[in-house]
């Protein structure tokens, strides 16, 4: 097993995908929080809502509450990766981000392809700098 160091801290959200691939919604190393790929997904009950701002908004409560967790928040946000299957739906989850996230003005890069879970309209990653 490779040795981890004492300084790093794994955060878990409940997502059955977490369990399933081996990973862990954040890790905290230091200042820095990297957030997972987040689907839209409510873990509690397995379902998306229908459409990809809806599932923008769950994804960022997510995101949210793993930074939280990391003693961070949406505020420490300086990278955004989101993946989109339907450039149909760029503009409504790129609204969503400018509203949650707008202030900040992180970097982001939004990629146009299929996602692995047939449901899902967004998945959203970020990276998070925790201020002094």
């Amino acid at each position: 097993m490779i040795p981890v160091p004492a300084t790093r801290r794994f955060i878990q959200s409940g997502s059955v995908w977490e369990d399933l691939a081996g990973y862990s919604r954040a890790v905290v190393d230091g200042e820095w929080i990297f957030v997972s790929g987040t689907l839209g997904q409510v873990f509690a009950t397995g379902e998306f809502p229908p459409t990809a701002q809806q599932q923008s908004e769950v994804a960022l409560d997510t995101i949210e509450s793993a930074l939280a967790q990391a003693h961070g928040s949406l505020a420490d946000v300086v990278r955004v990766r989101v993946y989109v299957p339907d450039r149909a739906d760029v503009m409504a989850v790129s609204g969503v981000l400018k509203r949650r996230l707008g202030a900040n003005r992180p970097a982001n890069t939004t990629v146009c392809c299929p996602l692995t879970v047939e449901a899902a309209k967004v998945e959203i990653e970020v990276t998070a700098r925790r201020r002094p």
